[in-house]
């Protein structure tokens, strides 16, 4: 399947905005229809300096860099399903990466690098934990204005209590072939959205609702936020999760740090009333996400090592019968 080269997914600058301006609601009907036709798009945010994420790529060059018997002991302080430390495989042939659970708490942190890079590496904690704090607020602002597009915004208070943020710090590897190679397969999301940072090197492909396939070229100056399939649900399929892949190319690794946003252990992902009726029937059963990750897990090495679209255990699992 070969990527069709389109400009480029959206891009929407959240910068300096007021809540309730018409620079906000500008800002809000773009975001909108980037998550109902894409599922993936840019975001300028220059409240956090692009110093921040780009000594954060640096610092992670390091971690990669230990033994994988060291890089293992990611899984010791991990307690969330694919957290931790995960390595290569045949759905990610080119792709290693290391978890950080709550990541707004310094001492989690602290504890995982010291656990790594015995003393520590204090600079980098600091940077870890800024980070999160303050790419957290880029999800808050994406979800208030996903609300409000759809009129129930009284549900953001329920979110916000309801999510968990981890953090993972990601690598993908020298292709051996120069005219590329799948660094991780063809997949959908299972959390509400993941928000990227990266280098310069491309290799994040995505397709649109309408089946068009984007190379997503990233800036110094962006963010890539790429929705996931428990807010397609609870959004009872307004939002477009899509399919996506990293295809390697060129003569250097690439390097990301990604904020995960999920729903936390025992919450319930069901649509709102407001959001079901005759022209929208529900899609999908009430299910926990902690349940819907162990399936996918459960299910990854038979239905996930392929170049095609993959089984997704959301419709297959919880998918409403019409």
């Amino acid at each position: 399947m070969e990527s069709e080269n389109i400009d480029n997914i959206p891009e929407v600058d959240l910068s300096e905005l007021k809540a309730g301006s018409p620079d906000w609601e500008e800002a809000r009907s773009h975001i909108w229809k980037a998550v109902v036709e894409y599922g993936c798009f840019r975001i300028v945010f220059r409240r956090i300096p692009v110093e921040l994420p780009n000594e954060i790529l640096n610092d992670q060059k390091e971690l990669f860099e230990l033994p994988l018997e060291t890089k293992l002991l990611n899984n010791e302080v991990c307690e969330f399903p694919f957290g931790g430390y995960v390595g290569i495989s045949p759905f990610a042939p080119l792709y290693e990466s290391i978890g950080f659970d709550n990541p707004f708490k310094f001492e989690m942190v602290e504890k995982l690098i010291n656990l790594l890079l015995p003393p520590g590496r204090p600079h980098f904690c600091k940077r870890i934990h800024e980070y999160t704090k303050q790419i957290s607020e880029v999800e808050n602002i994406i979800m208030r204005m996903i609300m409000e597009s759809l009129g129930i915004e009284k549900y953001l208070d329920e979110h916000l209590n309801s999510v968990f943020y981890s953090l993972r710090v990601q690598k993908y590897d020298l292709p051996e072939k120069e005219e590329g190679e799948i660094g991780l397969q063809i997949h959908k999301d299972q959390d509400i959205m993941t928000i990227l940072y990266q280098n310069e090197v491309d290799g994040l492909e995505t397709e649109t609702r309408d089946g068009k396939w984007i190379d997503c070229k990233p800036s110094t100056h962006n963010f890539t936020v790429v929705i996931g399939e428990s807010l397609h649900a609870w959004t009872n399929g307004r939002a477009y999760a899509p399919y996506h892949r990293v295809t390697m190319k060129g003569k250097k690794a690439r390097y990301s740090v990604g904020l995960f946003t999920a729903f936390k252990e025992g919450y319930v992902i069901k649509a709102p009333e407001e959001l079901v009726d005759e022209e929208h029937p529900l899609l999908y059963k009430p299910f926990e996400h902690f349940e819907y990750l162990k399936l996918v897990q459960r299910d990854a090495v038979q239905n996930y090592q392929t170049t095609l679209k993959p089984y997704v255990p959301l419709t297959a699992y919880f998918g409403v019968d019409v």
